[in-house]
């Protein structure tokens, strides 16, 4: 995770023209988001919310990261693409966490939660990385032969089988995408997938940002 990210000023990249039917002061809004998709807690964003004299409830945070709605933006033309496929647990339910990177940039491409974990359902999503981002003609690396090569033998895309090399660059940020998932659905009663997968797109928007 990089810290820096954290407890910046207001640098104007979430668009906030949702919070004009909000008492909320825009700065006081955006903190409250980056804070909590850094990594602290809703409970933690709230004290430090409380700190500048803006007292809100964990669920009025949370709810600003749905409105919000953050999600990587398309557009990019990588000639290599990290794709990985992990199995995460939610209410004690096991989902499909799917997450295509830019080994070049670290840049978080597109991000999925699904309810199980087929060749199918990695097609889905690499036909829905396709459609954002140009990466047709790309160079696929997964990290061993598990379902996704049958959903890119399926797709029709190039790929090959990589533990290291550019595979190195991006596990870290795959297992804070999964560890913050995870921390997220740990952390909030009864999240519903919607949800989690809403903060999960919202934690890869920022998490490009940082890199910025």
């Amino acid at each position: 995770m990089p810290e820096t990210g954290r407890f910046k000023p207001s640098t104007g990249w979430i668009d906030l023209d949702f919070v004009e039917r909000e008492w909320t002061p825009c700065k006081i809004f955006e903190m409250g988001i980056r804070q909590h998709l850094a990594g602290l807690s809703l409970s933690n964003t709230v004290i430090i919310l409380e700190n500048l004299g803006v007292k809100r409830s964990r669920t009025a945070v949370h709810n600003w990261v749905n409105k919000a709605d953050l999600q990587p933006g398309g557009g990019a033309s990588p000639d290599r693409v990290a794709v990985d496929q992990k199995v995460i647990r939610i209410n004690g339910e096991q989902y499909g966490l799917y997450t295509a990177v830019d080994p070049q940039t670290n840049r978080i491409l597109h991000s999925r939660l699904f309810q199980t974990y087929t060749i199918a359902i990695g097609g889905e999503f690499l036909s829905e990385l396709i459609e954002k981002h140009d990466v047709a003609d790309a160079l696929f690396l997964i990290d061993d032969a598990g379902d996704f090569i049958g959903s890119l033998q399926k797709e029709g895309l190039s790929y090959c089988v990589e533990v290291h090399g550019h595979r190195n660059q991006v596990e870290r940020v795959y297992r804070e995408v999964e560890r913050r998932t995870c921390s997220f659905s740990y952390g909030s009663s009864h999240v519903d997938p919607a949800t989690a997968e809403s903060w999960l797109q919202a934690h890869a928007f920022c998490w490009n940002q940082w890199l910025n």
